[in-house]
Parts: structure tokens; C-alpha cells; sequence
């Protein structure tokens, strides 16, 4: 019997295609009919492959999920950005390919980016999802992150909710 084990590790260079492909797919499925078509397209415009060639040579914390040799997922994480939330670390994405989504992939990867923060000495994590994005909001409070906070976004001139999950 032959097993395939998934794989989670630090974004290195030769990730970069991959992780604007999976970026495209997870934003397009995460917020196609969701978010005006424009903004989308523009934000995922900007994450082509350079960007992710300048995040990975700046030192950004991305970590990729791999499964059967293929990049499925990636986290990127590091500070909070958010004074005004009592924690250090902030996951600032989470994103699986749609097809992997529901499998247990994101999970461990939740898992491995919280596991980092701490080896990085960043007590507390928050994440922000989308009101909206009902996906992600019941996965962040299946996994027992507490509603802290509020904030919104603005995309074309109309204002989206979003929530602030947090964990000691």
C-alpha cells in the first residue's frame, strides 16, 4: 500500500508560481460573487509571481502545504497588526486550493502556522475573516477562536465586515 503524506514547510523560492496559482484559485473561490469582480481581480492581480519572489527574498513567514507533490496551500504570518488586539501573532492568510478545502488540510496548516508563531516567542494569535465569508468564519470558530472584534473593508465604495478571532 502505498502512503502520500502532505507536507507543510517554509516557502523557499522555487514556491513562487506555485503560490500565485494557488492564491488565484483560493481567492476566486473563496470571493468570487462575494467582493466586486474589479477589486478581486486587481488584488489578485498584485500577487503575481514577483510578489511572491519579494515576500520570500524579504524574509516574510509563508508556509506551504504540499500533498502528492503538488503546492495546495499556504499561510503567510508574523505580527499583529491590530494594537488594539492583546495578542503578537497574526496569521494574516489561510488559503487552500477550493478542491482541498474540507479535508483536514487547513487544520494542520492552522496548526503548523500557530506552532511557528510560538517558536517565534508571539504569544496569542488573531485572525480576520470576512463576515461574510461564511467558510472561513465557521472554520476559525470550529477551531475555538473567540469573536473579539470588529472591523470593516472597503472595496468599490462598499463597506464589508469583517471579524477579529482570537486565541490565547
Amino acid at each position: 500500500m502505498n502512503t502520500i503524506a502532505a507536507e507543510i514547510r517554509l516557502a523557499e523560492p522555487r514556491d513562487t508560481a506555485a503560490l500565485a496559482a494557488v492564491h488565484e484559485a483560493a481567492w476566486r473561490g473563496a470571493y468570487s460573487g462575494l467582493l466586486p469582480h474589479n477589486s478581486l481581480s486587481r488584488m489578485i492581480g498584485r500577487r503575481h509571481e514577483a510578489w511572491w519572489v519579494r515576500a520570500i527574498r524579504n524574509g516574510a513567514a509563508i508556509l506551504v502545504v504540499e500533498f502528492a507533490g503538488e503546492t495546495i496551500g499556504y499561510a503567510t504570518l508574523g505580527h499583529n497588526r491590530a494594537e488594539a488586539i492583546k495578542a503578537e501573532g497574526e496569521i494574516y492568510e489561510l488559503y487552500l486550493k477550493p478542491e482541498y478545502q474540507g479535508l483536514g488540510f487547513g487544520g494542520r496548516l492552522f496548526k503548523a502556522a500557530r506552532g511557528l508563531l510560538a517558536d517565534r516567542r508571539l504569544t496569542g494569535l488573531v485572525v480576520w475573516a470576512l463576515a461574510d465569508n461564511h467558510q472561513a468564519v465557521d472554520f476559525y470558530a470550529r477551531l475555538g477562536g473567540a469573536d473579539v472584534a470588529e472591523g470593516h473593508e472597503v472595496f468599490e465604495g462598499r463597506n464589508f465586515g469583517k471579524i477579529a478571532f482570537v486565541w490565547p
